[in-house]
This record gives C-alpha cells, sequence and structure tokens, in this order.
C-alpha cells in the first residue's frame, strides 16, 4: 500500500510516537541497516557491510536490542524494507521479521525500500522545495531499478512508482538538476545525465545513516494511524517492466516530462500518512 504523502523523518517519527518500540530493518543491498524507534525518538542504529544476511542478521538485531537495554519481546511491531533490491537480502530479511514476528506477537508492516532510501537522502542532502531526487540500483542485464521524487515543503512527493528500466533510457527522461542516490549504476547514470550539462548530485545509500530509521519512521506513522498487515501478505517487491509513459504534470503544465507516470495507473504522492 502506499500512501498519499511521506513526510520528512522527524515529523514521521512523531505521528508514529503511539506505536512503541519499532525495529526498522532494511536487507535490500549489501549494507544492512537497521534501526530502534522508541516512542517518536531514533534510540539506536547500526549500518554495516554483510557478506551473508542470513548469518549477519540475526546477531545484528540482538545488538541493538540489547545497545537500547530491551529485549526482543519488548518490541511492539516490526518495519521490514520489502524492494526493489537483492532478491536474497530482501529475501532473508522479510523471512527473519516474519520470524520474530510470530516468535513475539508483535505488530509487523512492510515498506517500499526506495521511499525510505529517498527520505534518508532528504535528510541528508541540501535539496530544497522543488529539486528531484531519483533513487537507482542496478537491476542487471542494462537495467536498473529507479524511482523519482519531488522535494515539497514538508516532505517528498513521489512522481513514479517503482520500475526496471534501461539506464539509457531513465538517463534521456531526466530533463533537470537531480540528486541521484544509489549503487554504482547511479554514476554511470549521472555521467549521463551531466553529458548534458545538467547538475547531478550522487549519494551512495552505504552513506545514509538513517535509511533503517525512516523504514522505522515510516512504519510506526503507518501503524499509528491504523495501517496493519497480516505477516504472510508481505512479500519483497518485485518490479515488472511496465510501458514506460512520460506524462505532463496537471498541476503544472509547464513542467516538462521529468513528471512522469511510470506505471499506467496512476501518479502517487507522499505527504499525508
Amino acid at each position: 500500500m502506499i500512501s498519499r504523502a511521506l513526510f520528512r523523518a522527524e515529523s514521521l517519527l512523531q505521528q508514529g510516537a503511539s506505536a512503541g518500540h519499532i525495529l526498522g530493518l532494511d536487507t535490500g543491498t549489501s549494507i544492512a541497516s537497521l534501526a530502534l524507534v522508541s516512542n517518536g525518538r531514533i534510540v539506536q542504529t547500526i549500518r554495516r557491510p554483510v557478506p551473508s544476511h542470513g548469518a549477519a542478521i540475526p546477531g545484528m538485531v540482538d545488538e541493538i536490542v540489547g545497545r537500547a537495554e530491551l529485549s526482543i519481546r519488548d518490541l511492539n511491531a516490526i518495519a521490514v524494507g520489502i524492494g526493489p533490491g537483492s532478491f536474497t537480502g530482501l529475501r532473508i530479511g522479510i523471512s527473519y521479521a516474519k520470524g520474530l514476528a510470530m516468535a513475539t506477537g508483535c505488530s509487523m508492516v512492510g515498506v517500499p525500500s526506495f521511499d525510505a532510501i529517498a527520505l534518508a537522502a532528504l535528510d541528508a542532502s541540501e535539496v530544497g522545495p522543488g529539486g528531484l531526487i531519483c533513487v537507482i540500483f542496478d537491476a542487471r542485464k542494462g537495467e536498473v531499478y529507479a524511482a523519482l521524487y519531488r522535494v515539497v515543503a514538508d516532505g517528498l512527493e513521489k512522481l513514479s512508482e517503482e520500475l526496471v528500466v534501461a539506464l539509457e533510457h531513465l538517463a534521456s527522461r531526466i530533463t533537470e538538476d537531480v540528486l541521484l542516490v544509489g549503487d554504482s549504476r547511479a554514476k554511470d547514470a549521472a555521467a549521463l545525465i551531466g553529458s548534458r550539462g545538467l547538475l547531478v548530485a550522487v549519494l551512495e545509500t552505504g552513506t545514509l545513516d538513517l535509511r533503517g530509521a525512516c523504514v522505522a519512521a515510516i512504519g510506526g506513522a503507518r501503524l499509528s494511524c491504523g495501517e496493519t498487515e497480516r505477516s504472510e501478505s508481505i512479500e519483497p517487491l518485485y518490479v515488472r517492466t511496465p510501458d514506460a509513459t512520460f506524462k505532463r504534470s496537471e498541476k503544472d503544465p509547464a513542467k516538462t516530462s521529468t513528471e512522469v507516470l511510470w506505471s499506467s495507473e496512476r501518479k502517487s504522492s507522499f505527504g499525508s500518512i
């Protein structure tokens, strides 16, 4: 489920204060990001390269809960990143979160990983209202996973659903200055976009301290609004290649084709959970 709005992390934390102790977990990349949020504030975070998610995640969860002087059974909810990203990492993270929720009886919510990454990038950068953020990861076979976000006064507006697209096709459709966030493919995209004279900045997700915290913050805000999910319904976000269509904004017809509907059904925005 995609919310109509995504506020900045601080606001989301406040919205989710009533959700209690929330473990945020994102395993979609080679750098696992975990956070513990309690009553609207970030208590602990861990960001660490992991050669094996299956071997590392249980110990990291024990570590972060122990640092907060809590036990696993003190958790009120688990928010887990559902991707897109590494299928193996996502499956391990989601499966572990399901097992933990089943063992403790706590709530569970799945959070699109790109939403948390874009929010963490907004916190880590100086992109102001009107700025463009593109999350981009390698999908192999010459393609990338991507999603576009517009910075607004109180957070982000989501301009596209997550999609799989050829890197060159994505780069050719970005017609304004942009912050690219992702893995090495973000640097490849930056070279293509920058060659047209546009200003391009790149953030690697491994540098984003708040990735796991943003997963927890989004999850907590949703839970506080009564949005719950059955753990068995939470699965990795598998992204199919759509018929990419780029349209002018209904709000501002003067906008270039950067404002798009990459999934043909709808344009969604994050702003009010």
